[in-house]
């Protein structure tokens, strides 16, 4: 493995010698984008968010997989019941079952049932809006039990589901509910290549045509590769000129720093990739993925629950913003290059070097590493990114995540 990752190291070093001689080439340059100016205090507090994280990532939940998955679905229907919030899927109530995938070829496909997404909804006040949908959402599913060990899932996706618990339980004590409905979604089997996702993106309880925005969470208590870092970062704007305003608008909680990344800079990870094959508008939330990602360690006691706090404040903000504005997100195939993107993966890349001291880097990697702190580096300095500079760009986010963290 140690082999493989210097080769890819080697690789992209070679790539950005390569590409700095024609990083100069005349191109459309992005416009620098304002920075948030409204403050806020978060309404959902870590008090809030961490008896949920304890619960789902408890033995007793024994890492949500399987008929233990079954427990989290019953706790979070419970939490949408007692707030009064209206099952999502009809006669099912708040349950939607997920079919066995068919197999390739299977004349009578296996119909049992796989899994269980779960939803509920706050109908919208506006006779000419409600029938517009706003969803947010979390997987609460895990690995379970392996090797005798159990994957309690604590940040993955324990503090993405608290996240979405608490936004539906401040929006359902609002004196007047939201112009547009807000759905709230748990996705099952996540973990098994976004299968409760794609089941509900093909078998949605309304017209998919009626969702004007998608967001997901999914790990936001902790930190990109356990680097002092403060930040969640927001994916998929770059697909939506009016989420870009918004998050510019709604401000952040103090102690949280914002930073948009576009979405190709990581790919699918989450339940996003079956809207946004649906060219519907979408947020993704995530701190970033970290040592104990998919191990054992993924515990309740390493969640920063204060930052998933602030995460959680930031998406009700938001929600709250879109599902009253006039108008709803529009999808764009239009990108434009956000100096945003350069200011993160300069932010990542000088964290990374200044840690250094545990020997986390190889040398091959360091020199990745130092070449993409200087060359980001300049493109904040300039305050404009060429086209030609993003790909460089995305090229070497998409390095740091395979070989670094």
């Amino acid at each position: 493995m140690r082999r493989f990752l210097a080769y890819i190291g080697f690789t992209c070093a070679m790539a950005v010698a390569m590409t700095t001689s024609t990083l100069d080439a005349a191109e459309k340059p992005s416009r620098a984008t304002n920075k948030p100016v409204a403050d806020f205090e978060g309404e959902i507090t870590a008090k809030a968010v961490r008896p949920h994280v304890e619960f789902l990532a408890s033995r007793e939940l024994k890492g949500r997989s399987g008929a233990d998955a079954r427990k989290a679905a019953q706790y979070i229907v419970a939490k949408f019941s007692k707030w009064g919030l209206k099952p999502l899927f009809g006669e099912d109530g708040f349950y939607q079952d997920i079919p066995m995938p068919a197999k390739e070829g299977e004349e009578m496909p296996d119909r049992r049932i796989f899994g269980r997404n779960l939803g509920a909804v706050l109908p919208g006040s506006d006779p000419k809006l409600r029938d517009e949908v706003l969803i947010v959402s979390a997987h609460y599913d895990h690995l379970g039990v392996r090797g005798g060990r159990i994957f309690a899932g604590a940040d993955d996706n324990a503090s993405g589901v608290s996240m979405m618990l608490e936004v539906a339980r401040q929006l359902s004590k609002l004196d007047r509910p939201s112009k547009r409905s807000v759905a709230f979604v748990g996705f099952d089997l996540e973990e098994r290549m976004l299968w409760g996702s794609r089941w509900f993106a093909a078998h949605p309880p309304w017209p998919i045509e009626r969702v004007k925005m998608f967001i997901t969470a999914d790990m936001i208590g902790r930190s990109l590769g356990n680097l002092n870092l403060p930040t969640v970062f927001v994916m998929g704007s770059e697909h939506a000129p009016a989420l870009k305003t918004a998050l510019d608008g709604v401000g952040q909680p103090e102690g949280l720093e914002v930073a948009r990344l576009g979405i190709d800079l990581v790919g699918t990870r989450s339940d996003y990739g079956p809207f946004r094959d649906r060219k519907i508008p979408f947020l993704f939330f995530s701190t970033g993925q970290h040592p104990d990602y998919h191990t054992p360690n993924d515990l309740p006691e390493r969640i920063d629950f204060e930052k998933v706090a602030r995460v959680s404040s930031l998406v009700l903000r938001l929600t709250k913003h879109i599902a009253d504005e006039k108008s709803a997100p529009r999808w764009t195939d239009d990108l434009v290059p956000d100096i945003d993107e350069a200011r993160a993966v300069h932010r990542i890349a000088t964290l990374l070097l200044s840690a250094d001291g545990d020997d986390r880097l190889s040398d091959v990697q360091r020199l990745v590493v130092s070449h993409t702190q200087t060359k980001a580096g300049q493109i904040v300095e300039r305050k404009r990114m060429t086209a030609e500079e993003r790909t460089w760009l995305t090229r070497m986010a998409q390095v740091l995540l395979l070989s670094v963290f």
